[in-house]
């Protein structure tokens, strides 16, 4: 991991993260069934199981991801962790953002707590970074 990350992952005690290129500085935590994020003044909130769905993708894939970072509205490449957190077919069907209008860049803020919680590995260069699942030792 790139750097050291700082907190238990609740509201009270969140952890302290950087963005996969490292430029960006945020916070998040689990709350009941929600993962939320707090950037700047911005909160984001994801659905909690978007933790456990994405790292089970990333497994069947087996291979690097590219993240696809992209807001909401934005278009999105096809076969990114950015496209499937917006997927029809994937496990919730549809976004796992929970607020219309911020429920883009889930990329950029979930693969880090994946990579926090050792269950991936993430690149973290200036951009066009990937993701894949972490393998058992």
């Amino acid at each position: 991991m790139a750097s050291i990350p700082h907190g238990s992952g609740t509201a009270a005690d969140p952890w302290t993260l950087k963005t996969p290129s490292l430029s960006s500085d945020y916070r998040a935590w689990r709350e009941g069934e929600t993962l939320f994020v707090h950037v700047g003044a911005t909160r984001l909130s994801y659905r909690g199981r978007a933790i456990e769905d994405l790292h089970s993708m990333l497994e069947e894939r087996g291979d690097w991801v590219a993240l696809g970072n992209a807001d909401e509205g934005k278009p999105v490449a096809d076969g990114t962790v950015e496209a499937w957190a917006r997927a029809e077919d994937n496990p919730v069907g549809g976004y796992y953002g929970l607020r219309k209008g911020y429920r883009g860049r889930f990329a950029n803020y979930v693969t880090p707590v994946l990579e926090l919680l050792g269950l991936a590995e993430l690149e973290h260069g200036p951009r066009n970074n990937r993701v894949r699942a972490r393998m058992a030792e």
